[in-house]
């Protein structure tokens, strides 16, 4: 650990309220009328800029390595709910994500537009504004279409990947001495 903290100030007279549990990566930046919940995990390069609207971010809800999470200034604020995975380089703007909803990698959720619980964008897809994934769908392409209904093994690994995320983010939180969510021992790193 370097010691760094991340970035985390106030706007104008709006200051992130960020929950003790929560884990922040060094390299993150909470910036304005932000609120994280219990054990949700902001990770390396993470923006989440709530400067003239406000986001909320739920419990137990993952927002990946180098995503962007902000607001439209005057019509939407961005709402994300419990459990919710967002994937890498995700781009989420002024929209209402619900619990347990999954944004996939490279994605792009546009303002206005919502994804129900257990919905999903896929990776690379793009949601554009006002459009909607009714619980359990699966959408994908750029503009984002459903392409069939979410299985309930699917269902279940989304689930489980945001319980992942929680142990994880913990285990980053408190130093990763003795993470235990990967044996070394059982998974060794592969010569160079």
């Amino acid at each position: 650990m370097t010691g760094r903290k991340a970035y985390i100030a106030p706007f104008l007279d709006h200051h992130p309220e960020i929950d003790d549990s929560a884990y922040i990566a060094e390299t993150a930046a909470v910036v304005g009328a932000v609120r994280i919940g219990k054990n949700s995990t902001i990770w390396h390069q993470v923006t989440l800029r709530g400067d003239n609207n406000f986001i909320t971010v739920g419990e137990g809800t993952n927002i990946q390595d180098n995503s962007c999470v902000h607001i439209n200034s005057r019509d939407f604020p961005t709402i994300i709910g419990n459990n919710v995975n967002i994937g890498h380089s995700a781009l989420v703007h002024a929209c209402h994500l619900h619990d347990h909803a999954f944004v996939g990698m490279g994605s792009i959720v546009m303002d206005g537009a919502v994804i129900e619980s257990d919905g999903m964008l896929a990776a690379g897809g793009m949601l554009t504004p006002r459009k909607r994934i009714p619980a359990g769908e699966l959408w994908g392409g750029r503009p984002a279409r459903k392409m069939r209904d979410l299985t309930a093994d699917e269902i279940a690994n989304n689930r489980r990947i945001a319980r992942h995320y929680v142990e994880v983010g913990r285990a980053h939180r408190l130093g990763a001495a003795g993470a235990p969510f990967i044996d070394m021992h059982s998974h060794p790193l592969p010569s160079m």
